[in-house]
């Protein structure tokens, strides 16, 4: 593991009624420990997954790709500052790494394809291919595919959003290996079962207050598509 823990400031939080220092998950968890390469979080949408999984990139120094510079209804200048209230436990120092989102990708494909309009060359990195002439489900294989097999921190958004089963097995395969290789570290928020099912992975629950480890047949995602397959 390049990252051992990370610990949360819940008594520097700047205020404890607006999101998402309002979150009882972020408010009463002091500390998550990866023990293994791959970390997954789960939990209902709003739970805080992604959130910290956000906050844990800004506070390691890892650029999100997004589109910047439109204007927001009630902003909420707090929302993006939950990374100034984290430590990271790196193990043998920082390393890269990048954070994946669906929604983020769709910026950086396009921001690749100004790029490879002057360098061409860019293109070797991500399959050889403009990410922009394929399907979204191919060009997310293109990148995980490219990406992952550089040392460092991979940090996923619910991936599994664009990818169909067969290809959530094969991302499932590839973090496998380069992870069991020693030179990958996931941390995951997922609703995949398919993700969950990843061999010796830690899964942190944020259904419970503070964030806990659950086994994989314990877990909601596990137990509903089992009943709806066997009573379909």
């Amino acid at each position: 593991m390049h990252v051992q823990s990370v610990t949360l400031f819940s008594s520097k939080f700047p205020a404890e009624d607006v999101y998402p220092f309002n979150l009882p998950v972020f408010q009463k968890t002091q500390r998550l420990a990866f023990e293994t390469p791959v970390t997954l979080f789960i939990g209902e949408n709003g739970s805080g997954k992604s959130t910290l999984l956000r906050a844990m990139s800004h506070a390691c120094g890892i650029h999100i790709w997004q589109e910047t510079g439109r204007a927001r209804y009630n902003y909420n200048p707090y929302e993006d500052k939950l990374g100034d209230y984290l430590s990271i436990d790196w193990k043998e120092g920082k390393v890269p790494g990048s954070f994946f989102g669906s929604e983020h990708f769709r910026y950086f494909r396009q921001i690749l394809d100004e790029w490879s309009a002057a360098d061409p060359g860019q293109l070797q990195y991500f399959g050889g291919k403009s990410l922009m002439t394929q399907s979204h489900g191919e060009s997310l294989m293109s990148f995980f595919t490219s990406r992952y097999q550089i040392k460092g921190l991979y940090l996923l958004d619910e991936p599994e959003t664009a990818l169909s089963p067969r290809n959530q097995i094969r991302l499932l395969e590839l973090m496998t290996k380069t992870s069991d290789d020693g030179y990958a570290q996931f941390i995951i928020a997922t609703h995949s079962p398919i993700l969950l099912a990843c061999p010796h992975a830690l899964i942190y629950s944020f259904n419970h207050v503070p964030i806990q480890p659950i086994q994989y047949k314990d877990t909601e995602h596990y137990q509903v598509y089992k009943t709806f397959f066997e009573n379909r």
